[in-house]
């Protein structure tokens, strides 16, 4: 069988013998380890599975919007006064 088909009819044979191939594989698969079955409770359980997180806005807001207010110059007058109050 050709691995690069040059005519429509050499390109359909491959399709139909790649097609065959593969499932005489998946067959002979399924004889040696059994159907394909879902997860036993056990297998089920031992999965991890990742929830939805905030992390990326939180870093961008600390990043970001969280320090606009502090990039304000202040006299050293203002800063007594702030530190007083504090």
């Amino acid at each position: 069988m050709y691995s690069n088909p040059k005519t429509m009819k050499e390109l359909c044979a491959y399709a139909i013998h790649t097609r065959r191939q593969r499932a005489s594989e998946h067959r002979r698969l399924a004889l040696i380890d059994g159907e394909c079955s879902g997860l036993t409770d056990k297998e089920y359980k031992r999965v991890v599975v990742g929830q939805k997180s905030n992390f990326s806005k939180a870093k961008k807001f600390t990043h970001n919007r969280y320090w606009k207010e502090t990039s304000k110059r202040f006299e050293v007058n203002e800063l007594k006064l702030i530190k007083k109050t504090l």
